[in-house]
């Protein structure tokens, strides 16, 4: 990356700058490949944070379907983060997880189901797993919540073994009014369930998997209590990547949490943060970190800039640390401050192995959180910093009272926001195709077929807020 004329003496951050266009013999946006080069298996340069309102298994599968990573919260308990991971390696890699309900279940209970999944469809299934009919919202409208589902179901299905091709798929339902395909087993079991836009995106992404073929899935760990045997816990439940997990990573304290997880001989990519200079960096590597996370106070809930004054611009602050990452070899994260897909391509451009993302995916239909309306009913859910009361009371809660109203004294962060979904694009899936678009049109205009090469060939220039808000498309035209 080098910049259009001269660097500038003060930090930037993605607002700051933008990319130059140069010549380019890239045909076309699909040869551009988004494979990390992390380590981490990843086939698109997106990590979901480890926050509590963000990180779970509907985000953590699908995620990784498309080639992402997500990062489970230090603050599940181990046992349940094996769990979590054991029921990700065992959804398949290409159809999605069927909702399932049984003919005597009522329309509330498919109305309380439909959100959970962005496909919109739930399977009434028979005593023997085998499918009778599909339910979507349209179907419970003007019935009875008490209604029985199998009176309201679909039974036109459009069903396909397991091992048919999503081409296939998409085939089968193009121009049928069915809006789901349903996988069976050789015994006519329902086994997953797949849209058309699903199919298509199966022919577009290709999934992270580990050396068995499963689904990737990666944990993060804090720096108190007894880190080696938490880490060993989290590598024992086969998680793939171990996130070492802290605001301020450059302290001593994170420097000991990575000598206790590498005295476990983790067999995994090794990520730590957060730090915002080379010197962090180094000092992280050095430790045994494989990848740092960057980034201090850039989040969407976080306060820490506010409340301390620290911090540092992240445009500046990931093209610094990536530097001295290279030099030994290694790589980092940006961590916080994406809010549009051009944030994205300029944090890969700055040399960010991949992209962390927090509460932009709160606001969709994988995040953990209940779904609400609001008064003008409108859907949201509400997300929450990893500083704020909401989750220090949570991660506090073994503690004795006063320890906790001590600690309550220094939360950073806010407790509650509602992240409206979308209507146009309610589900993570839509919103990894917007930020995966962007990135490899990006690529396209600096002339590159890859990461490494969209880094080496990227051109930065500086504008004014002026030139940013020129850049901005006028919202409902003249």
């Amino acid at each position: 990356m080098r910049f259009y004329h001269r660097q500038p003496d003060h930090d930037l951050t993605y607002d700051d700058v933008f990319l130059v266009p140069g010549r380019s013999a890239v045909e076309s946006r699909v040869s551009v490949d988004l494979s990390t080069s992390d380590g981490t298996g990843a086939t698109i340069p997106i990590v979901v944070a480890n926050m509590t309102a963000v990180a779970g298994r509907r985000m953590a599968e699908t995620v990784a379907r498309r080639g992402g990573l997500v990062v489970l919260p230090q603050d599940v308990d181990p046992r349940v983060v094996g769990d979590i991971v054991t029921w990700v390696k065992g959804r398949h890699t290409v159809w999605d997880t069927p909702l399932v309900l049984t003919a005597g279940d009522s329309v509330a209970d498919a109305l309380n189901l439909l959100p959970k999944r962005a496909h919109g469809a739930v399977v009434v299934v028979d005593g023997e797993g085998k499918p009778l009919g599909v339910v979507d919202e349209a179907a419970c409208l003007g019935v009875d919540r008490f209604t029985r589902v199998i009176d309201v179901a679909d039974p036109d299905l459009v069903t396909l073994p397991l091992t048919s091709a999503p081409r296939e798929v998409f085939d089968r339902l193009h121009g049928r009014a069915a809006r789901v395909a349903l996988a069976v087993d050789e015994s006519g079991v329902l086994a997953g369930v797949l849209t058309e836009l699903g199919a298509l995106r199966a022919e577009l992404y290709s999934p992270a998997l580990d050396a068995s073929g499963k689904l990737r899935v990666a944990a993060a760990v804090g720096v108190n209590g007894d880190v080696a045997a938490k880490a060993a816990a989290l590598l024992e439940s086969g998680v793939d990547t171990l996130v070492v997990d802290t605001a301020h990573g450059h302290q001593e304290k994170m420097l000991l949490a990575l000598e206790a997880v590498r005295s476990v001989d983790p067999r995994v990519p090794v990520v730590a943060g957060n730090v915002v200079t080379p010197e962090g960096v180094r000092d992280l590597i050095s430790a045994g970190a494989d990848v740092v996370k960057v980034g201090v106070g850039p989040g969407a809930m976080c306060t820490t800039r506010m409340m301390t004054g620290v911090g540092r611009p992240q445009f500046s602050a990931v093209a610094e640390c990536a530097s001295a990452a290279r030099e030994l070899g290694k790589h980092v994260w940006a961590d916080g401050g994406v809010r549009h897909p051009r944030d994205v391509a300029l944090a890969l451009a700055a040399g960010a192995a991949s992209v962390m993302v927090g509460s932009w995916f709160a606001g969709t239909y994988e995040s953990p959180g209940d779904l609400h309306r609001d008064e003008q009913g409108r859907l949201y859910k509400e997300s929450f910093g990893m500083a704020s009361k909401r989750a220090v009371s949570a991660r506090t809660r073994t503690d004795s009272g006063f320890d906790r109203a001590r600690k309550a004294l220094f939360e950073e962060g806010i407790s509650t926001s509602r992240m409206r979904l979308d209507p146009a694009a309610p589900s993570v899936e839509d919103l990894l195709d917007s930020i995966c678009s962007g990135v490899r049109s990006a690529c396209t205009y600096a002339g590159a077929t890859t990461l490494t090469e969209f880094y080496d060939r990227a051109v930065i220039g500086v504008q004014s807020a002026a030139g940013f808000a020129e850049g901005r498309p006028l919202p409902g035209g003249w």
